[in-house]
């Protein structure tokens, strides 16, 4: 809830998702740890935008930001070079694959399937439904159901244009790089530099191990590519980015990671797109909510978006109804 616009959906529901998923997590007995955040300034003329994020937060209920020296974040983190940090004591890290088992858990307790390899290439209007096409194993067939969420993400623009919904212009496909930290790390908390345009820039992460891995950068794809690409370069503006604020980085322990690709559906130089959750208010169909653009920070958000999600179909019932 640091960086987003007050009122904006990704603000809301991060701050809100923070909350709820810290508890799902400790109600559930999923991986986490309140690790904290230090956001560095660099040079002096990044000072003012610390302070901005500050205000940003406190606008989005984010109230326990902290502005602190050099002295006094060094004394968090010792290897950090910086004149200034915004220190953001209720940051923490999950372990996303044991979350996703939990709500799969939850969903299957509640009678749900989790049905994979079956492509849907479409859905319609019928009646008080939707009928909606499914390829399993080469044919086609056709489910029946009175909801339906098109939470697709790099599919969700493409599957609500191919029925005839409402939808962006398209998907970008912007891809974010990782390298990996071997050995022991440098740092106990996350450490974030300043901002880019179009991402947090390259920062460092812990996983609950205590693994490090640096990244994302930003490169602009044509189309959904989990490729790596040359590492040497890659390398080269990795560890020019990273000294800025580590600079006892140790490349020979630098090691090419993977790729994500953020389902963004804003593209090249334009602002950054607010999250899509378009229920029958906008598209006025009954019981279909679409998710588009969902990028980060959708993993801290992802309950508070169910909230929205349930919402908006009940809504749309209650009206049907009346």
């Amino acid at each position: 809830g640091i960086y987003y616009p007050t009122h904006s959906l990704k603000a809301q529901t991060c701050v809100r998702g923070r909350a709820l998923l810290y508890e799902y997590c400790r109600q559930n007995g999923i991986g986490h740890q309140q690790t904290g955040k230090l956001i560095v300034a660099t040079c002096a003329e990044q000072i003012g935008t610390l302070e901005r994020y500050q205000r940003q937060g406190l606008a989005n209920g984010v109230d326990d930001l902290e502005l602190l020296s050099k002295r006094d974040f060094q004394r968090l983190e010792p290897a950090v070079e910086g004149v200034s940090a915004l220190w953001s004591p209720s940051t923490g890290i999950v372990d996303s694959h044991g979350l996703m088992l939990s709500l799969l858990g939850d969903i299957e307790n509640a009678g749900g399937t989790l049905v994979t390899r079956s492509p849907v290439s479409r859905f319609e209007r019928v009646g008080d439904g939707f009928d909606v096409e499914v390829v399993v194993d080469e044919e086609s067939m056709r489910l029946n159901t009175r909801w339906l969420v098109n939470a697709a993400g790099h599919g969700a623009v493409g599957l609500a244009r191919s029925s005839a919904v409402q939808h962006p212009e398209k998907t970008w496909c912007p891809a974010g790089h990782y390298f990996s930290y071997s050995g022991k790390a440098p740092f106990r908390h996350l450490v974030y530099p300043v901002a880019d345009a179009g991402s947090l820039g390259v920062h460092a992460t812990l996983d609950l191990g205590g693994q490090i891995k640096f990244g994302p950068d930003v490169e602009w794809r044509e189309q959904l590519d989990y490729s790596f690409g040359p590492v040497k370069s890659r390398q080269k503006y990795f560890e020019e980015c990273i000294r800025k604020y580590y600079p006892a980085l140790d490349s020979a322990r630098l090691q090419a990671g993977y790729v994500g690709v953020r389902p963004r559906i804003s593209g090249p130089g334009e602002p950054l797109a607010d999250f899509v959750i378009a229920g029958p208010e906008s598209h006025h169909s009954a019981g279909l909510v679409q998710l588009f653009g969902i990028e980060s920070p959708g993993l801290t958000a992802c309950l508070a978006i169910a909230e929205m999600v349930v919402a908006k179909l009940l809504a749309s019932q209650s009206h049907a109804h009346a």
